[in-house]
């Protein structure tokens, strides 16, 4: 028998970690960035797994949504004259193993899905206990601003460094380019 929350939790942590790998390597800022915005997708791919569903969907709107349009714009505020690399461009292998991967991720988000409905809550949070503290959203609020509020600091930290240093970079390479011509 398939273990098929396993299988999605393999294929959700790969994608994450080769994501994470590619924001590091890719040498073309909007790649690193479409690479961000695969690990994001992942990383809600995991939370869903945890049956934290509402989390997923905030990882979804506010991180895959909102955090990375602002850093594709700024990415193409700052590369203008910078040409991109289009899929069309890319070698027959690399559209090969692209295919297979969407088509896999796509099968385990479609058994997951299926398969969410018989499957139990986990944890301390119960519904008697969501419904006593007063629903989902408050739940996760008293969690996130009691129990996890250094990690959700150090979130927002690691964000506001991250837009800072591109800008830093950006700024940087277009100073050393005009000092050239």
């Amino acid at each position: 028998m398939i273990d098929y929350p396993l299988l999605a939790f393999s294929a959700f942590s790969t994608i994450a970690i080769l994501g994470s790998l590619m924001v590091i390597f890719k040498k073309n800022p909007v790649a690193s960035a479409f690479a961000l915005v695969a690990v994001f997708f992942s990383f809600a791919g995991l939370y869903a797994l945890m049956s934290a569903h509402l989390v997923a969907a905030l990882q979804i709107l506010v991180y895959t949504g909102a955090i990375m349009v602002l850093f594709v714009f700024v990415i193409m505020l700052l590369n203008q004259d910078r040409p991109v690399e289009d899929f069309k461009s890319s070698s027959g292998i690399f559209k090969l193993l692209s295919g297979i991967a969407v088509s896999g991720f796509v099968f385990a988000l479609v058994k997951v899905a299926l398969l969410a409905r018989s499957l139990t809550p986990r944890g301390d949070m119960t519904e008697e206990k969501i419904s006593e503290l007063g629903g989902n959203v408050k739940a996760i609020a008293e969690s996130l601003f009691s129990d996890h509020v250094l990690q959700f600091e150090i979130t927002s930290f690691l964000i506001l460094a991250a837009i800072v240093a591109t800008i830093a970079l950006a700024k940087r390479k277009a100073h050393s380019g005009r000092g050239h011509s």
